[in-house]
């Protein structure tokens, strides 16, 4: 890992250990505005000024203290910091400031953090504290002007950081938002293919133990292989919203979503239920990225599972088709057809949509080629790397 890694590092470090001990960060900050303080007093002083005393210092750094408890109370805070400015104003002849640093913090703490009722009244503590300061000190007007500047600037600095951190809360709770979606999309294509195909066979079972036992057997077989596998890819993907599941050592599998790969197992399975299912590829066959392939095989999967549920069908034809800039899906069966309402809509249709409009693709519904049946029809751009490489 590189220098740019191992800074992005200990930033992300600092930010967690920011964002669970704020105190700690709060001390810090008053840590650091108490060494910029200190400049003064280990500067020699002009010929004809006290020097500087060790009471000066101690009570310059009481004007830091109630920055510890910025966060909690930030208006009190302010007050604070100008009482104890005062009194090192009134009581000793200390060093001055370059800047008015508690003043700064504090200012940007309430811009950031506080309603818009206590921004206002810590507002018009400023306009008055200020020129009131100013005059006890040079009463210049380019002290004015630059005071009025700087502080203006925190409370710029303050209002921003409040919009960034709305902005990050809304857009962390829009990505929580799909990422609910998108497990609500998982747990159904995979429960409710799952449920369909046990429910198939056991409806099967019955009657071939009375025909044929072998085939009660087979059924019975499928029920068992079909229930571990959906319990297995629960497993793995809830797995991952356990908290911990990303550290070291976590006993949670972390496999790959099904692909292409996993199709033959698939439509094996859905032939097992009885269902006459074909097969094909045509096109230029060729490796597709991780998620295109686990869009397909869900796309195909509740496509079927939706054949088995809803149609009444003896065969389905699943095709993919490699083309130059894309890959074609389509599952069409012989069933009764788009008038089952329940195969227009629900949960199932809406995420094939979904799925497909994540990768920049499409999909539809309706009757298959000669007006009978049903089909779902997917498109989803895939370059082809040769003639991409050509260009």
């Amino acid at each position: 890992m590189g220098i740019r890694g191992q800074w992005r590092g200990w930033w992300e470090r600092g930010r967690a250990l920011a964002t669970a001990h704020p105190l700690l960060v709060d001390i810090g900050l008053a840590l650091l505005v108490q060494g910029a303080m200190t400049m003064p007093f280990l500067v020699p002083r002009a010929p004809g000024l006290p020097p500087a005393t060790w009471g000066a210092y101690g009570l310059s750094t009481l004007t830091v203290v109630p920055l510890v408890w910025r966060r909690r109370a930030p208006v009190a805070v302010l007050f604070a910091v100008l009482a104890t400015s005062a009194l090192y104003r009134f009581t000793l002849d200390g060093p001055g400031q370059p800047l008015p640093y508690t003043g700064l913090v504090v200012v940007h703490t309430i811009a950031a953090l506080s309603s818009a009722r206590k921004r206002l009244v810590a507002g018009a503590v400023l306009l008055v504290a200020v020129p009131v300061g100013v005059w006890l000190n040079t009463r210049s007007a380019r002290e004015l002007t630059f005071s009025l500047f700087v502080f203006a600037a925190a409370y710029v600095s303050g209002r921003l950081t409040d919009a960034r951190q709305r902005a990050h809360r809304v857009e962390a709770e829009q990505a929580a938002a799909r990422e609910r979606a998108r497990i609500a999309r998982e747990m159904h294509d995979i429960l409710s293919h799952a449920v369909s195909l046990m429910i198939v066979q056991a409806e099967a079972g019955p009657v071939a133990v009375r025909a044929a036992p072998e085939r009660a057997v087979a059924a019975f077989d499928a029920i068992s292989a079909t229930g571990r596998d959906a319990m297995a890819q629960l497993r793995n993907m809830l797995g991952v919203l356990r908290e911990g599941a990303d550290e070291p050592g976590s006993a949670t599998p972390r496999e790959p979503q099904p692909g292409l790969a996993a199709l033959p197992g698939l439509l094996d399975r859905v032939r097992g239920s009885g269902l006459d299912v074909t097969y094909r590829a045509v096109g230029g066959v060729r490796p597709v990225p991780e998620g295109v392939g686990a869009t397909v095989f869900r796309v195909v999967q509740e496509a079927l599972t939706n054949t088995l549920k809803h149609a009444d069908a003896r065969t389905v034809h699943v095709e993919l088709s490699y083309m130059t800039s894309e890959l074609g899906v389509s599952v069409i069966d012989d069933g009764k057809g788009p008038r089952g309402v329940s195969r227009r809509g629900g949960h199932g249709l809406a995420g094939m949509r979904e799925r497909a409009a994540a990768h920049g693709g499409s999909a539809d519904t309706g009757p298959g080629a000669d007006g009978r049946g049903f089909g779902v029809r997917v498109r989803i751009p895939v370059p082809d790397a040769a003639a991409e490489a050509g260009r």
